[in-house]
C-alpha cells in the first residue's frame, strides 16, 4: 500500500504532506462542453433566458467553485488561488466550449481546481437551461495543460 500517495502504510486514508514541497508557480487549464438544442445555444447567446445572464453566471460559479475544491474533493489541499478564469465559446449553432484556467503559487498544482471550475460552470448553464432544454448534455470534461512542480509541464496531445 506504501506506493498509493494517499494511503498510509496500513491502508488508511491520509492527505498527502507537501511540506517539504517548494512552493513554485502553478497553473492548469480544463475544459469542458455543453451541448444543447440551437434554440437554447441562441437564448444564451442574446441574455434571453428569465433566468438572467447565462454565462455571467456560470462564470461565477466556476471561480467560487475553484476556490471551494478542497471541500468538495476529500483529500486535495485547500488552496490559496491566486487566479481563476472562466472562458465561454460559442460553436457552431449547438455548442458551449468552457475553459478554465487556474493559477496559485503554492506547493501542489491546481489540476483539481481548473477541472472543479469548469465542472460547476457546466453545470451552472444546465440549471439555468434546464427550464427549456433538458436534453442537453455536458461532455469532454479535461484537463488540456498543467505547469509547475516536480512533475513539469503537461499538454494534452489531442
Amino acid at each position: 500500500m506504501s506506493d498509493l500517495t494517499h494511503f498510509d502504510d496500513t491502508g488508511a486514508s491520509r492527505m498527502v504532506d507537501t511540506s517539504a514541497k517548494p512552493e513554485t508557480l502553478r497553473e492548469a487549464r480544463a475544459s469542458g462542453r455543453v451541448r444543447m438544442a440551437p434554440a437554447t445555444l441562441k437564448l444564451i447567446r442574446d441574455r434571453g433566458l428569465s433566468k438572467g445572464d447565462v454565462v455571467e453566471v456560470a462564470r461565477l460559479a466556476g471561480i467560487m467553485a475553484a476556490k471551494r475544491t478542497g471541500e468538495l474533493i476529500p483529500l486535495c489541499h485547500p488552496l490559496p488561488i491566486t487566479s481563476a478564469q472562466i472562458d465561454f465559446i460559442f460553436v457552431g449553432d449547438d455548442l458551449l466550449v468552457l475553459s478554465a484556467s487556474v493559477r496559485v503559487l503554492g506547493r501542489t498544482g491546481v489540476e483539481m481546481e481548473a477541472l472543479t471550475a469548469v465542472s460547476v460552470a457546466a453545470l451552472t448553464v444546465y440549471d439555468m437551461c434546464k427550464s427549456v432544454d433538458r436534453g442537453m448534455t455536458i461532455e469532454n470534461v479535461r484537463l488540456e495543460e498543467k505547469s509547475g512542480g516536480k512533475s513539469g509541464h503537461y499538454v494534452r496531445a489531442d
